[in-house]
């Protein structure tokens, strides 16, 4: 029997860095659209919904394939509102509904470089493991043991003085969160956080993996979506 998913896209209307970030247009569509169209083209997801607290960015969401069941209540639209307040409220929505699913994956409306094969990499993981969650990470660009901060004067200081002899390569390879999804099976729980050992990394290669928080994350992002994915 074929397993039930649901994928929960978070939407705010309230961006403060870019404002309308998530229905701001790249290359053409409105950012959401990218999420919504690689969550339906996986295949996985026998409902993709999106969770917003606003009436354009659910018009837009519908238009493009996602259902939007419900408006988000505003204490759930402010920022000091965690992804995972916003993700108990959308399922005890459905619970209270009959509606149950095995697996749930959220997905930021803010991945335009997101590719349906790796929200298939990643559930297939899960489910052939006895981990918990299963999410998108990458390699970091540059070894974090030689990075180093700014004091008070405005002087270099290495977090790690005793690694800066040594060579790129003789260093453990760090990764980071790649900010695209975020699968969890639902009839379990854990006291882990995300990046902890009841979790799968699924690692992205660094091309395909942007955030976008500032403009200049943003022009960066669209050349990298030119560059690789727009004649795909």
């Amino acid at each position: 029997m074929k397993e039930k998913c649901i994928a929960i896209i978070p939407a705010r209307g309230g961006s403060k860095r870019i404002p309308r970030k998530n229905i701001k247009l790249f290359h053409g569509k409105p950012l959401i659209a990218y999420s919504i169209e690689a969550a339906l083209k996986s295949e996985l997801f026998d409902k993709v919904i999106v969770t917003t607290d606003d009436e354009e960015i659910a018009s837009i969401a519908k238009k493009y394939g996602a259902d939007v069941p419900f408006i988000r209540p505003k204490e759930l639209s402010d920022d000091f509102t965690n992804t995972k307040d916003v993700i108990d409220h959308a399922l005890k929505y459905f619970q209270e509904r009959g509606e149950r699913y095995e697996y749930e994956c959220t997905i930021y409306a803010t991945a335009p470089l997101l590719q349906p094969k790796y929200l298939m990499e990643g559930f297939v993981a899960l489910k052939n493991s006895d981990a918990i969650n299963a999410f998108s990470a990458t390699t970091m660009p540059f070894p974090i043991q030689r990075t180093f901060k700014l004091d008070k004067n405005g002087r270099c200081e290495m977090f790690w003085p005793q690694n800066y002899q040594t060579r790129s390569q003789d260093l453990e390879e760090a990764y980071q969160d790649a900010g695209q999804f975020y699968w969890t099976k639902l009839d379990k729980t854990s006291n882990e956080i995300m990046f902890g050992k009841d979790s799968i990394p699924i690692i992205l290669p660094r091309h395909l993996v942007q955030d976008i928080d500032t403009l200049e994350d943003w022009e960066r992002a669209e050349f990298m979506y030119k560059a690789v994915l727009s004649t795909q």
